[in-house]
């Protein structure tokens, strides 16, 4: 007894960080249920927690300011992920015909979530819809319709396919620390027929593709907030941004818990 009432008490390892990822919502079909549904493709989830991360999923509702001040204090890390276009009305526009219809109930609920991420900087990284909500909520604009821009299709080649092609990742930007060396010519999947225009103030682009659209940009005002156009989720083989965002959220974990 007094062996055992002496030994040392093991310590357990600090959890993973808890990452809280926004989902669509959509009518979906299971079983004998045909229902709208919180939906995320498999492929977030993974991305996640292969770089270490605890995924939560964050279905668009109802939400005030405390309601999302409440939602960001439970995480350690925040990803606005892809998916449908934000409505042009948010940043002074009529539709373009090819602009998807409006999802106020996501717009809504993303950019409280984003505000109220900046504020206490937790770490967040935005992708395709993402970067886009991030530039929007800030007071820059979209292109609605990238072919009429680039004359092409490429960035989102048919329904379900995604194009691919290099983007150049500005040396010194914290994308660049987070990627490491040769991203000059980074391989990356598109999928956008949206794109940033003007970039709001406080937003840093970097990273272009070859035809010079915005495929990046950075939150100068805190530690870790980058937006990203293209989807670094479909390379399972590359989890570098997302463990850049898992280690960023551990370490905003440990400063929240010393203060």
């Amino acid at each position: 007894m007094g062996d055992d009432a002496d030994a040392p008490v093991p310590v357990p390892a600090a959890s993973a960080p808890l990452i809280g990822v926004t989902t669509y919502l959509e009518q979906a079909q299971t079983g004998v249920w045909d229902v709208p549904a919180s939906f995320l493709p498999k492929v977030y989830l993974d991305a996640v927690t292969d770089a270490g991360g605890i995924a939560v999923l964050l279905p668009p509702q109802p939400v005030t300011r405390e309601i999302a001040r409440s939602v960001v204090a439970s995480l350690d890390g925040l990803i606005i992920a892809g998916g449908a276009d934000v409505d042009p009305a948010r940043y002074g526009q009529v539709p373009h015909p090819r602009t998807g219809a409006p999802r106020s109930d996501r717009d809504a609920w993303e950019d409280a979530l984003l505000a109220e991420a900046i504020a206490i900087e937790l770490p967040f990284l935005g992708i395709c819809r993402g970067a886009q909500v991030l530039n929007v909520a800030l007071g820059g604009t979209l292109h609605q319709h990238l072919p009429d821009v680039v004359g092409s299709e490429r960035y989102q080649p048919s329904p379900a396919v995604f194009g691919e092609g290099d983007v150049a990742v500005e040396t010194g930007s914290r994308l660049a620390a987070v990627l490491g060396p040769d991203t000059d010519a980074l391989s990356v999947h598109f999928y956008h027929h949206q794109a940033l225009d003007r970039v709001a103030e406080g937003l840093t682009v970097t990273a272009r593709s070859e035809d010079g659209v915005i495929e990046a940009v950075e939150l100068d005002s805190v530690p870790f907030g980058i937006g990203v156009q293209w989807h670094p989720e479909e390379n399972a083989a590359d989890r570098r941004l997302f463990a850049g965002l898992v280690e960023a959220a551990r370490t905003h974990r440990m400063g929240r818990s010393r203060s």
